[in-house]
């Protein structure tokens, strides 16, 4: 079911239901819409469609944590309820389909019919619709974004650079298409120097410097200021340093308890290999959650192992006394 669209019927069910759901398509998929006219028949039928994806999506969720809500409480086994969510997915694939076929030049339906495929698992189906997508509306910056995803994770993946470029230039204030891009040349750093005619470490800067850019239109995302902090791992040699930096202002941000003591976690980690050997055990002192006390432990065995290795380190050798000379 596509991801992009949770909470669509909801959100048609407000008070404005045209302003909510320009609001929640714009905030989900990228795509930059005026408020809708709902008495366009032809828009009307669109967002009916995606209500009814919707819908399916949380019918899914709900039978997965729940098999028996499948038939309405009834006993049923893993081959029945397949068969249900199956049914369910080919219901809908069959409503994208026949607007389609009445609309086959409707972008936006396009775009959405990819990331429910995408999200379906048939990959191949879904760059078709984006494809599509983006020969109808070349301008449209989500179908070079979505594009790009798909190429991130095959060859050639010089294609997603390119893409997600694409997509930066057509709206250089959404951070999703930075990140993407700073993401896919920190994991594929050869393609990355060939392509962008570099060498290691400045691809290693350009993805940093994508994530900033990122950072600097999103500022209180957690999860994106995390990657970032997290690049610092695998520069060559890692930048401990600026990677206790980035962690110490991933502190401030982070929005629960879970999400503090992961930092807790990663500032550990860094202390120990900068030697901070009282920061280390101040931070591990503040893991309790029962998630992270296996990382907790060791952590604790690397860092009593430093103390022990600086210690001997630091000891001035013993001196043999001086022989007799016959």
């Amino acid at each position: 079911m596509s991801t992009l669209l949770v909470g669509l019927l909801s959100a048609a069910l407000s008070s404005n239901p045209p302003v909510a759901i320009s609001n929640l398509v714009a905030d989900k998929t990228g795509i930059s819409i005026p408020v809708i006219n709902t008495n366009d028949p032809v828009e009307a039928a669109y967002y009916k469609v995606l209500e009814d994806d919707d819908a399916a999506e949380k019918d899914i969720i709900r039978w997965t944590d729940d098999p028996s809500s499948a038939t309405s409480g009834a006993a049923v086994d893993k081959a029945t309820l397949a068969g249900r969510i199956q049914q369910r997915i080919d219901g809908i694939k069959t409503e994208y389909e026949n607007f389609i076929a009445l609309h086959p030049d409707h972008a936006h339906i396009r775009l959405a019919y990819g990331s429910f495929l995408n999200d379906t698992k048939d990959d191949g189906g879904a760059m078709i619709q984006w494809e599509k997508a983006r020969e109808l509306d070349p301008k449209n910056p989500a179908a070079w974004n979505n594009l790009a995803n798909y190429y991130g994770h095959r060859s050639p993946v010089k294609k997603a650079f390119e893409y997600y470029a694409k997509a930066i230039d057509l709206d250089s204030n959404e951070p999703v298409y930075y990140e993407n891009l700073a993401t896919t040349v920190y994991l594929f750093r050869v393609d990355a120097e060939e392509y962008y005619h570099l060498n290691e470490t400045q691809v290693f800067d350009k993805a940093l410097d994508l994530y900033r850019k990122a950072i600097a239109l999103d500022p209180d995302n957690f999860i994106l200021y995390s990657d970032y902090a997290q690049s610092f791992y695998g520069t060559k040699p890692p930048r401990w340093q600026d990677g206790l930096v980035a962690w110490t202002h991933a502190l401030k941000i982070a929005h629960d308890d879970v999400e503090r003591q992961g930092v807790y976690i990663h500032l550990a980690r860094i202390d120990v290999k900068l030697g901070h050997f009282d920061d280390a055990r101040r931070n591990l002192n503040l893991i309790t959650n029962e998630m992270y006390l296996g990382l907790k432990k060791t952590l604790t065995r690397n860092l009593n192992q430093a103390v022990v290795a600086a210690t001997t380190n630091a000891l001035p050798r013993a001196v043999a006394p001086n022989s007799a000379t016959p």
